[in-house]
């Protein structure tokens, strides 16, 4: 591992990957998570659901049973006329009138009698109390635990006994009538169902809390009347007039409430899901997609490491053997097992190329080295630009053959470039100079990748202009040398020209790192010195000499920093020098 490190770009690039695979596994980590967080707070739903159906279905039974019972008590004229007896307001006018209402020779019907066998036993205790009002008063039947009635007679409606609370129970109201006085309105029959026994059931679903809350804001708590964090989470999820959310009382406190509308009564019926005791109730689950994500993660590393290792082994031969031919060092290197990739092929290549280099030099020129050097420097010229098109060639072919397009491009505007560098005219348009600079531009883009990016903007009026031959590279090279940041994700070189009144205008505008004010004023006054023996700035004062020799003194070159970053070269040709220049060249 330490190998591949040692290499700029392979520390990057390990970097990156690291960082890359980290948010991927991360990232898929959570979405897997949040799913299974979502899939289970769904079935909780589901659940508080199923609950609610239940105590709905619940209240639909008592009230079919209710119905019934009033149905029985019109059926039945004895039962209907004992009722009329229960209206009295006392304990004995209910007896006397039930007495004398009552015939020898038919069996003495009593109502609370009656209400306790088909209706308190009917609906297995639900409904705990039945009261019977006139405009003044109601007299009440009350059922204990045990089953057993006990009566109040002559309260007044506005009594507690009558209050309608979700906290004792569900009211069902019903009128009375008589059927023998034509249907004349006796009083009104309430029928109180419990709510302790309706949700009872409750327990049995798999939720978290659950809480009744009526209009009048009360709330019932189901299964823990003594939750006081329930109540006010039930209250939060009331007022918050949604069907399902979340609830945040701390960074750690989140919870999830459902709320259904009961069609029965007015009241809703709340959920709450504790995320925190949700998560842990499935902690082995996580904990395992947790190592599934870890050990992928880590496979995926090593395999990157394998291969990043193995690429740089031959990388760094590649600049050993770069090394070598610099310094004239044409023994044959060690042989080394090359893997079948670009870089192999490239390292492959590059020994065989020191190897025909030694031979060559052994065999042709070291004999004749004293008499022939004119001659051998004046050869090198014409003979190494085309070994160099030819190994190159080489070399796109090899990556054409392994579906390498990226490298096998790259080679090939490399030649092109090296083919137009070594032609010997020397005026060209302003086309074929953007061509060379965009060849030039392309490799840095292959070398900078995902780093680099880069702009032509040029009208067509100056694409015919003359010009002199390879002097846009130097200005870019100078922005790479000087300015450009490889850290940075977004490195932009832009080329914009277009026609003024009485000039053209072309423009080099980049974002790296600008120029130092001190270092600004050195760099303009030895862009305009006479004194050729300056080192400062020589690209540039090279690039300014051939441009103004050719264009004349109307021609000019600013150089100055951008406001937001980088460095901007503007150069105007006057339009009077290019058609001067242009009837020169046909004639």
């Amino acid at each position: 591992m330490s190998s591949f490190l040692q290499i700029k770009i392979y520390r990057y690039k390990f970097i990156a990957y690291v960082i890359f695979v980290v948010i991927i596994g991360l990232t898929l980590g959570i979405l897997t998570c949040a799913m299974l967080l979502n899939q289970w707070v769904a079935d909780a739903r589901l659940e508080a659901a199923n609950a609610f159906a239940g105590v709905e279905n619940e209240l639909q039974y008592d009230a079919d049973r209710i119905e019934a019972y009033m149905q029985r008590i019109y059926s039945n004229h004895s039962l209907m006329d004992d009722a009329r007896s229960f209206l009295s307001s006392s304990a004995e006018g209910y007896l006397t009138n039930s007495l004398q209402n009552s015939q020898f020779s038919q069996p003495l019907v009593s109502f609370p009698e009656d209400i306790k066998t088909y209706l308190y036993s009917w609906a297995q205790g639900e409904i705990t109390q039945v009261s019977l009002h006139t405009n003044q008063h109601g007299n009440v039947v009350r059922f204990n635990d045990n089953g057993i009635a006990s009566f109040l007679f002559g309260l007044p409606n506005s009594d507690e006994a009558f209050q309608d609370t979700i906290l004792k129970g569900f009211v069902y109201r019903k009128k009375l009538s008589d059927p023998a006085l034509g249907s004349k309105e006796l009083g009104e029959l309430r029928f109180l169902v419990s709510s302790e026994q309706i949700f009872k059931s409750i327990p049995k679903y798999r939720l978290g809390k659950a809480a009744a809350v009526s209009a009048s804001d009360e709330i019932y708590l189901i299964g823990n009347p003594q939750d006081q964090s329930l109540k006010e989470l039930s209250r939060l999820a009331v007022a918050s007039g949604h069907s399902h959310g979340y609830i945040s009382k701390g960074v750690f406190e989140h919870s999830f409430f459902i709320t259904f509308p009961s069609t029965k009564f007015n009241f809703k019926f709340v959920s709450i899901v504790d995320l925190s005791m949700l998560i842990q109730q499935h902690t082995k689950m996580l904990i395992t997609i947790f190592l599934i994500v870890l050990t992928t993660m880590i496979s995926v590393l090593l395999l990157i490491v394998y291969n990043l290792r193995d690429d740089s082994r031959f990388l760094h031969r590649i600049i050993q053997s770069i090394g070598r031919v610099k310094t004239a060092n044409f023994t044959p290197n060690r042989p080394a097992r090359y893997r079948r990739n670009e870089y192999g092929m490239i390292a492959r290549e590059l020994d065989d190329m020191i190897q025909q280099l030694d031979k060559h030099i052994r065999n042709e020129y070291l004999l004749k080295l004293k008499q022939q050097e004119t001659e051998m420097k004046a050869l090198q010229n014409q003979i190494n630009p085309h070994f160099l098109y030819n190994t190159l060639e080489v070399i796109r072919s090899t990556a054409l053959v392994n579906q390498d397009r990226d490298t096998a491009d790259a080679i090939a505007t490399l030649g092109a470039l090296f083919r137009e560098i070594v032609k010997k005219e020397n005026t060209i348009t302003i086309a074929s100079e953007l061509e060379l600079l965009q060849k030039y531009l392309e490799i840095m883009e292959f070398k900078y990748p995902e780093r680099f990016f880069y702009q032509v903007n040029v009208d067509h009026a100056l694409l015919s202009i003359p010009t002199v031959k390879f002097w846009m590279q130097p200005l870019a090279e100078n922005f790479f040398i000087h300015g450009f940041n490889a850290s940075n994700a977004f490195n932009l070189y832009v080329v914009n020209g277009w026609e003024a009144e009485d000039h053209y205008v072309l423009e080099f505008v980049d974002n790296g790192r600008g120029i130092q004010a001190e270092r600004l004023h050195a760099v303009r006054s030895t862009l305009f010195s006479q004194d050729d023996t300056s080192s400062e700035s020589i690209g540039l004062r090279n690039v300014y000499t051939r441009l103004h020799i050719f264009y004349g003194r109307s021609f000019s070159i600013e150089i100055g920093n951008n406001e937001e970053a980088g460095v901007k070269i503007s150069v105007q040709i006057p339009k009077e020098v290019t058609r001067d220049v242009q009837t020169t060249d046909h004639g």
